[in-house]
């Protein structure tokens, strides 16, 4: 099989070695051209032209920015039957710091343990049809989050552009500070509406999932959403208060109730078809961990039978 690997050098969890290793294994099964990216939107980029050309698999090692570029790479080259035969077919391989998409669909932390999962998967034919949502016009595996979620992502990737190394403990570190000395929690921006019900204001913060778990921290999962999945359409987690004692309260559960958050002040929908918000000042956004500017109106939706992808 013609395959390409899109490969972020720069990503957290990988070495030099480990990627030599990675991609002997993968050559020794498959005709595989190896593409380093070196810039943002490389990904994309590289994982279009391998549509466009017949690739019939693409491979990505970096985390979860890496796989975010290469789907929306691969659907744009198809955006009419992008899951249909014929198309080329997603594997991806863990190599950031969270990792969710792989840890998502049940492959290994471990790059190289996650490598042999995929070789298996190809020799036996296991492939799965997920959904994605879709933001805008870019798609998303996992989450995409307004609020404090995003303006964490935007202000640790200043810090990652300084040379900073991603850790769990730089996420927790920032999210702290912005909640205590940058974020509005008195006045809250967003309103959600759907089809059929009313709309629902007043909102802070609002996560929507595709998957579960949203992150993690190390190699604990956060859940927010737990019932989300890659069967169903988009859940919702929103909070309509950001006291010190509802947040902390909100994060115990993500982190140790099996149902998720739940509260007076929190609001969650399970498998939904699309969720508009609109804000009443701009307000940051981010998709699959990527911090993409901020919004004062965002429609998502979810597209169903998306993409194949190896498992």
């Amino acid at each position: 099989m013609r395959a390409i690997l899109i490969v972020n050098p720069y990503a957290t969890s990988t070495t030099a070695v480990r990627r030599e290793v990675i991609t002997r294994a993968l050559a020794s099964e498959l005709d595989l051209d190896v593409v380093q990216t070196r810039y943002r939107g490389h990904a994309c980029h590289a994982a279009e032209g391998a549509a466009r050309e017949g690739y019939g698999l693409v491979l990505t090692l970096g985390g979860d920015g890496t796989v975010n570029e290469v789907v929306n790479g691969m659907l744009r080259a198809r955006p009419d039957s992008p899951a249909l035969p014929g198309a080329p077919v997603l594997a991806a391989l863990p190599g950031g710091s969270a990792n969710v998409f792989t840890r998502a669909l049940g492959l290994p932390a471990d790059p190289v343990d996650a490598t042999g999962q995929i070789l298996a998967a190809m020799s036996a034919g296991r492939i799965a049809t997920i959904s994605l949502g879709l933001a805008g016009d870019r798609y998303f595996c996992c989450n995409a989050g307004l609020g404090i979620d995003a303006e964490v992502v935007r202000v640790v990737e200043g810090l990652r552009a300084r040379g900073r190394a991603a850790s769990a403990g730089l996420y927790v570190r920032t999210a702290v500070r912005q909640f205590y000395a940058v974020t509005n929690r008195r006045e809250p921006a967003l309103t959600m509406a759907r089809d059929g019900a009313p709309a629902l204001d007043g909102l802070f913060l609002a996560i929507v999932s595709n998957a579960s778990p949203w992150t993690y921290l190390g190699q604990r999962p956060v859940r927010v959403s737990p019932a989300s999945g890659f069967d169903t359409g988009l859940d919702l987690f929103a909070l309509r208060k950001l006291g010190t004692f509802r947040v902390l309260n909100a994060v115990r559960q993500m982190l140790t109730r099996p149902g998720g958050p739940a509260g007076r002040h929190v609001v969650t929908l399970h498998d939904q078809p699309a969720l508009g918000f609109r804000a009443g000042r701009p307000v940051a956004f981010q998709v699959d961990g990527e911090y993409v500017g901020e919004r004062e109106h965002v429609m998502l939706r979810s597209i169903p039978n998306a993409l194949r992808v190896l498992v």
